[in-house]
Formats: C-alpha cells, sequence, structure tokens
C-alpha cells in the first residue's frame, strides 16, 4: 500500500539509462576552420622555407664563408664580453638598489626610486654617449676627502674608454630594470615566512640567503633571462661607439664588398644561436630553483 499520493510506477515503462546510451554513436567534435587554418599556416611556411632555398638573394655561399670568419668570432665575443659585464654589474647594483627600496629608510628609498626614475626614462644610447662623452664634463677624477683635498687623481680620458664606457652605460641601465624584478621577486615571498623565522631567532641575514631568495629566484628568474637576453641583443647599439661587437663588425665587413643580405644573416644567425644557449639555461635554472615546488 502506497504512503503517497503518487501514482504508481509501472517498472516495464522504466528504461535503464546504461541501456539507453548503448546504441548511441559519439561523433568527436570537428573544426574544420582550425584544419584551414593548418593547411594556410603551412603552405606559408612552405613558401617561406622554399624562398630561403632557391632565392639567388640570400647569397648562403657568402653567408657561409664569413659566419666563421676571424673577425665575426672576435666580434662575437666582444657581444658576449658586453652581455656578461652588463649583466654581472647590473643585476650586483640593482639587488642593493632593490633593498634600499625595500628598506624603512625614506631617504634610500627616494635614493633608490629616483635612480630607476632617470635610467628608465632616459633612452639607453643617450646614456651610452653621455658617458663616452664623460671627459668632456670631467677632465680628472680625484678620490680624496669630499669637498676637501684628493689624494688620488685619475686623467678621465684615458680611464673611460669605449669599452669600459659602453659597460658602464648597459650596468647602469640594466640595474634599474634588475632593481625592479629582485624587488618584486622578494615581495611574492610571503611575510608570515619572515615572521616565523624570526620569532625562531634566525639571523636576518640568514633569512635572507636561505628563506627569501630561494623562493624569490621562482619570479626573479623568468623576467630576469628576459632583460639578459634584451641586453644581449641590445649590446648593438654600441655600434655608435665604434665598438667591435658583432653589428659592427657586420657592418664594416658588408660596408666593404656591398653583401649586405648575407652578412646580416649572419648577425641574425648568431643572434638566434646564442639566444637559444641562454634560453636551455633559463630553462635549467628554473628547473632547478622549482624543486620542492613544481610536483
Amino acid at each position: 500500500m502506497s504512503l503517497t499520493s503518487d501514482p504508481p510506477i509501472d517498472k516495464e515503462t522504466v528504461q535503464d539509462p546504461v541501456t539507453d546510451y548503448r546504441g548511441l554513436t559519439v561523433v568527436p567534435v570537428r573544426h574544420p576552420w582550425r584544419w584551414v587554418a593548418v593547411a594556410a599556416t603551412a603552405v606559408l611556411l612552405a613558401q617561406f622555407l622554399h624562398g630561403l632555398v632557391t632565392n639567388p638573394g640570400w647569397e648562403w655561399d657568402v653567408f657561409a664563408r664569413f659566419f666563421t670568419a676571424a673577425t665575426i668570432l672576435k666580434a662575437v665575443w666582444v657581444t658576449l664580453q658586453l652581455t656578461f659585464y652588463g649583466t654581472a654589474l647590473g643585476f650586483a647594483l640593482g639587488i642593493v638598489l632593490a633593498f634600499m627600496r625595500l628598506s624603512a629608510s625614506p631617504f634610500l628609498k627616494a635614493v633608490a626610486h629616483a635612480y630607476i626614475w632617470a635610467f628608465r626614462s632616459i633612452p639607453l644610447i643617450v646614456q651610452l654617449l653621455f658617458w663616452f662623452n664623460l671627459a668632456y664634463l670631467y677632465k680628472e677624477l680625484q678620490f680624496g676627502i669630499p669637498f676637501g683635498p684628493g689624494f688620488f687623481t685619475f686623467d678621465t680620458m684615458n680611464l673611460v674608454g669605449a669599452m669600459s664606457a659602453a659597460v658602464l652605460g648597459l650596468a647602469l641601465h640594466q640595474a634599474a630594470y634588475a632593481a625592479e624584478i629582485v624587488r618584486g621577486g622578494v615581495l611574492a615571498v610571503d611575510s608570515g615566512q619572515l615572521e616565523a623565522a624570526a620569532a625562531l631567532g634566525i639571523p636576518r641575514l640568514r633569512q635572507l640567503r636561505r628563506i627569501v631568495l630561494p623562493q624569490a629566484m621562482r619570479s626573479i628568474l623568468p623576467n630576469a633571462a628576459n632583460e639578459i637576453i634584451s641586453l644581449f641583443k641590445g649590446t648593438s647599439i654600441v655600434s655608435v661607439m665604434a665598438i667591435g661587437e658583432l653589428f659592427y663588425q657586420v657592418q664594416v665587413v658588408y660596408g666593404r664588398n656591398g653583401r649586405v643580405v648575407p652578412l646580416l644573416m649572419v648577425a641574425t644567425v648568431w643572434y638566434i644561436l646564442l639566444t637559444t644557449v641562454l634560453s636551455v639555461l633559463q630553462y635549467y635554472v628554473e628547473r632547478h630553483y622549482a624543486k620542492g615546488a613544481v610536483r
């Protein structure tokens, strides 16, 4: 006897949901326009590669002759030196500026903020030319008592040459961007961990070295790698100072023989190869610092 007012259920009319779906045919979703886009892209890519191989204007024989020429290899080495020194000095100064901005001192915050504002506002080429012409403003540099007598004097003309001016300009320019990258990475670390470390009596320097920086590196590395790659390609701008880096040397060579396109391809392929090496190094360094965070 039913205790409800619902009509009785006829079991013969109830259909098993499993048996209902057994007879259905599952058809995958079709994407016709996706295949059209794939085909169009493949055709354009094939045309581009065909043009690279068959177009005589590329002059691949000239490219092969100069790709490993002694002057080009020497220019590549100069480019790598500029990148290394600019990165090392720039990030060293950038770390100092980042912690100045994070300090509790209003004066240090203001100085670091003013530095970052100024060097991010002035174009790099202007900075390079300014340091290259430093001897016009200061004939000599003295080291001694501030606003008093000097003990050591250096001739600016001999002290700051083209190469040192380029390294100085690249490093000071890079420091402004590195400071913000490091500051962002430090701020990404949960402040509660520092509070817990301070409660355990861990010294401040050890907190920074063992707790803050290993975690901050996960946020710092991607942006830092982008800046290093940008600096590596940006070294071409020092060609205005007649420094024999890769792009300047390529310009010198094609200025003599008139083979502009193949020489530009020499520079392009070297930039691509070295950028690829930097990207591979970035991958392994990021994987190292991701231990324990990525399962």
